[in-house]
């Protein structure tokens, strides 16, 4: 099963080099990477929030296997979907599916389906592999996409994949896409999103699942980061570092309808 580019000529360059150019300007130079547990990285368009994954991934290093956590845009598929197979091709190079740990996943939980069909217009989860290209050829993926999900789910499927984790030895990347507040102006933005960054930066998965729904903050990623939070913390994890914010007005120039990106990493 091959699952081709959604986005490539749209949010990114489709041209490999012109791509490669691109990401290598998003960088955060200087950065020495190191291992992480976790990381929240955004999804947009690379012109408005590539440069705040372009921090987020070079202060982490890139291992063999990761697992990737995006919401599901589309509607389509189950509602936690799991590409257990098959290639992801990408104008940097293809990207082999982990079936043995994407089907170990679904064994732990009947919450979660192996399903493609979430995942072959979704940009969500697509627009983080540039950047780990850029810095490791080749590594596997396991590709979650999510609907929405309370708070227990989100804890089921947490459960779930710490157990599948704990089959493997080799160490793991939990990447978990999402921009934060749409379409409201900067200042409101800058303050919502202020209120569900600290959640994260306190490792508070519940916390910022309430925050999130109470301060109706419209954060599409907010499943996928509290189940990154869950398992990191269940991992052993014990701090959070935002290594950067900005909205698209920043870039735009349009400060009255903007969009938020976050770039944190746990360790």
């Amino acid at each position: 099963m091959i699952r081709t580019p959604a986005v490539a000529g749209r949010f990114y360059s489709g041209d490999p080099a012109l791509l490669k150019s691109d990401v290598k300007l998003k960088l955060d130079e200087g950065c020495v990477p190191s291992p992480a547990l976790g990381v929240v990285s955004p999804h947009a368009g690379f012109m408005y929030s590539g440069a705040v994954a372009g921090a987020v991934f070079s202060h982490v290093t890139i291992p063999g296997r990761v697992i990737l956590i995006g919401p599901n845009h589309t509607g389509e598929g189950h509602r936690v979907s799991v590409m257990t197979e098959g290639t992801w091709e990408m104008p940097m190079g293809a990207i082999e599916i982990d079936s043995d740990l994407a089907r170990t996943l679904c064994e732990a939980s009947p919450l979660i389906q192996a399903d493609p069909r979430a995942h072959r217009f979704e940009h969500s989860l697509e627009t983080q592999l540039p950047f780990m290209q850029y810095f490791r050829k080749t590594f596997r993926i396991v590709p979650l996409c999510l609907m929405r999900l309370s708070y227990e789910e989100c804890r089921e499927v947490g459960r779930a994949l710490v157990a599948s984790l704990r089959t493997v030895t080799d160490p793991v990347l939990i990447v978990a896409s999402s921009d934060m507040t749409h379409y409201e102006s900067h200042a409101s933005a800058v303050t919502k999103d202020r209120k569900a960054i600290d959640q994260i930066l306190k490792l508070d998965p519940k916390g910022l699942h309430e925050t999130v729904r109470d301060n109706h903050i419209t954060m599409c990623g907010v499943n996928p980061v509290t189940v990154m939070l869950l398992c990191a913390k269940e991992l052993g994890a014990t701090r959070s570092e935002l290594v950067r914010y900005q909205t698209s007005g920043e870039v735009s120039g349009d400060m009255d309808h903007v969009v938020g990106y976050a770039g944190l990493v746990i360790r």
